[in-house]
């Protein structure tokens, strides 16, 4: 079955929808996006920095929007400055340091397209190990803390009442989704992460009924997307991972035909608009 370079990749693809939905939701619900923005950017100098000390790069991701992601926590604790500015400094400051990183790296060839658009085609069998081992991970991590973060999300101060986290479920949240993006830039590059985790999750946002349908409609909206999206490459000889965020969005689209589903347990609202 994986023998082939497409099928690879179907597999591949599919894998990272499947923890890409789930965790999608609780960006659309905690209005995250810009936020996931700023990590994915990041992973640009995670490579560079992976690179310089020759380093698995998915590792070198993963520890560069982590580190991101803690240093976001402690500039917020002075509010001095807003949430969205921070986020705004974080996101362009990392990308632009990640390029000049690499632009100084004469030593080593870079095919930055790859990495900012993603190279689904040319994932390997230890990419697709890589993404379903990681993707466990994700997932039982999910399950596991599924209360406190969805009670965190919907109300923090109810939740803390209640003998729950918010903080811990906050950071953990943050640390998860530096991890799929560790595991998902080589499919879709560091400009398109975001949109995979994001489209699905508010496709699925308005046919679901409840949190726990609504991340499972994520996860197959984001698998036909992949199908889709791959499928239309192909036919068209266009860009893999462009294609399928493209396939993502027809979904998107068709979905706005469809009456919207409106029920309280589908939609949680965080208590701090506009705050990841």
């Amino acid at each position: 079955m994986l023998g082939d370079f497409f099928s690879r990749a179907l597999v591949a693809g599919i894998g990272v929808a499947l923890v890409a939905g789930p965790l999608g939701c609780f960006i659309v619900w905690r209005r995250m996006a810009y936020f996931g923005d700023t990590m994915a950017h990041s992973a640009l100098l995670g490579v560079a920095f992976a690179l310089l000390l020759d380093l698995p790069v998915a590792g070198g991701v993963f520890a560069i929007a982590a580190l991101v992601a803690l240093l976001l926590l402690l500039l917020e604790r002075g509010n001095r400055i807003s949430t969205d500015a921070l986020l705004g400094i974080l996101s362009h400051s990392t990308l632009a340091i990640g390029l000049v990183i690499v632009a100084l790296m004469h030593w080593v060839r870079i095919d930055l397209n790859a990495f900012l658009f993603g190279d689904i085609l040319a994932v390997s069998v230890p990419d697709i190990a890589l993404v379903y081992g990681g993707g466990a991970l994700i997932l039982a991590l999910l399950v596991w803390q599924w209360r406190p973060l969805l009670a965190a999300t919907v109300n923090a101060e109810l939740a803390e009442a209640e003998g729950l986290n918010p903080g811990r479920a906050r950071l953990l949240l943050m640390l998860l989704m530096a991890l799929v993006i560790a595991i998902a830039m080589k499919l879709v590059g560091v400009l398109l992460i975001t949109s995979l985790l994001i489209i699905p999750a508010a496709t699925a946002r308005r046919l679901a009924l409840t949190p726990e349908r609504m991340a499972l409609y994520a996860a197959g909206i984001g698998g036909l997307a992949v199908v889709g999206g791959l499928n239309g490459s192909l036919a068209f000889d266009t860009p893999s991972g462009p294609s399928i965020v493209v396939a993502a969005l027809v979904l998107f689209l068709a979905s706005l035909i469809v009456p919207q589903r409106r029920d309280i347990r589908a939609a949680p609202t965080p208590t701090e608009t506009g705050r990841p």
